[in-house]
């Protein structure tokens, strides 16, 4: 039994330091390729060796695949997409791992107001367990604080969501590393706050034409920033008409 402990952890080492490109290995006459893109490494690997275990049980696709929907593997272990196949011929089981962008650390409100629960919004539009963020910061793959987003929980029915994470991957990188917080309202009104100059500055960007409105908010901060005068808030209700107000404070 400690041998084979032993084992598992050599294995596993040796696919969390080479998870960024294809690894391949042979162990029980079987070799074995795995590529984890930008999924955490840790993580990936621990899954990699569920995988191998149950395919060395009978040497079947099925039983992996039903092992994976029925245990929800693909969740608890932040995937976005998976492909396994094996070559009976050069007796070689391939694993293709694929894991979201973490785009946001959404808060989850009941109609009362009371925080429900948390959870990571991923570029697909699903949420994650929250210790998805920290696994990838641990890897350098997340190198900021992801804004918070509060919505909740009749709206996540819906198409929030979907909508608020096609949303957020139109920003340009540098926008979207300065937003500290936003907001969605019971009428889908999207708000925005940035961190501009360590200063907070609201934007309103109403319930819809979002992807509009990106545009002219983007060439606003730019202005802001280049300027170094930054607002109080910019409302984009109308997206005919943009209003910037600063604070009479210095």
């Amino acid at each position: 039994m400690q041998s084979v402990f032993l084992v598992s952890l050599l294995m596993l080492s040796s696919l969390n330091v080479m998870a960024s490109r294809p690894e391949t290995f042979v162990q029980k006459n079987i070799k074995y390729q795995t590529y984890f893109g930008q999924c955490p490494s840790k993580s990936s690997g621990l899954l990699s060796l569920i995988i191998m275990k149950e395919f060395e049980k009978k040497h079947s696709l099925k039983d992996v695949k039903e092992k994976i929907l029925e245990a929800k593997l693909d969740e608890k272990y932040f995937l976005s997409d998976y492909r396994i196949s094996f070559n009976p011929v050069i007796k070689t089981l391939k694993v293709n791992l694929e894991c979201p962008q973490p785009l946001a650390k959404i808060q989850v409100y009941r109609s009362n107001g009371d925080e429900h629960y948390s959870a990571i919004l991923g570029d697909n539009g699903r949420m994650y367990e929250p210790h998805y963020e920290n696994l990838m910061k641990a890897e350098k793959k997340l190198t900021y604080n992801l804004p918070l987003l509060a919505v909740s929980m009749d709206q996540l029915e819906g198409d929030a969501p979907t909508n608020l994470a096609g949303f957020i991957k139109l920003m340009e990188p540098d926008l979207r590393q300065e937003i500290s917080e936003m907001i969605l309202n019971k009428n889908n009104e999207l708000t925005i706050v940035f961190a501009l100059g360590r200063k907070a500055t609201s934007v309103f960007m109403g319930a819809d034409l979002w992807e509009e409105k990106l545009t002219k908010l983007t060439k606003i901060v730019g202005y802001v920033t280049k300027n170094k005068r930054y607002p109080s808030s910019i409302n984009l209700l109308n997206a005919k008409k943009v209003v910037v107000k600063f604070s009479d404070s210095i």
